[in-house]
């Protein structure tokens, strides 16, 4: 074989080298894309979430606070519980966004705090009505059952947050 074509050979053989490197590195440089999209998408769901699981926490908190009152003024109670009752829905909404996003584990750790929401939420409504009705004898253990609700809602909420870290890559 003579030098030229050694020469031709040899430069075929590089171009070839060089397209299947740029071809490789090309895909890991799309797939390292993606993942990152990927990622900032359930960044902003999560995040989202749990920015109206906050708002409605703070509805929440006002009308556990204006029942705690020695004379709770329902018109307060009662616009405090409609405010609750939107976020709520927000929160839902979210919560559908949360679980599109995935993974599995972030939709279960929403479910749990769904479960706790209920939990507290039956509570705070049989309060309600109990003030509605000036019904007192179940007060004390109402407020103390509400309060435990409340602790496990916070928790199951930290939990979330954590388990999102971790999907995130956020373990730090």
């Amino acid at each position: 074989m003579d030098a030229g074509i050694a020469a031709l050979l040899g430069a075929g053989i590089g171009s070839v080298a060089t397209l299947g490197a740029t071809i490789l590195s090309g895909r890991a440089q799309a797939r390292a894309q993606h993942e990152q999209w990927r990622r900032q998408h359930r960044r902003d769901a999560y995040a989202g979430y749990l920015s109206a699981l906050h708002d409605r926490d703070i509805a929440m908190d006002s009308i556990l606070d204006a029942l705690r009152q020695s004379e709770s003024e329902l018109s307060n109670v009662d616009e405090n519980v409609q405010r609750f009752v939107t976020l709520a829905r927000e929160v839902h909404r979210r919560a559908e966004v949360v679980i599109l996003e995935g993974p599995h584990t972030l939709a279960e750790a929403a479910g749990r705090i769904t479960h706790a929401s209920e939990e507290l939420s039956q509570v705070m409504r049989r309060m309600v009505e109990d003030a509605r009705t000036s019904q007192v004898s179940r007060q004390a253990q109402d407020r103390a059952l509400a309060a435990e609700r409340e602790r496990d809602l916070y928790q199951t909420i930290k939990d979330f947050r954590l388990t999102a870290r971790t999907v995130l890559g956020n373990t730090d």
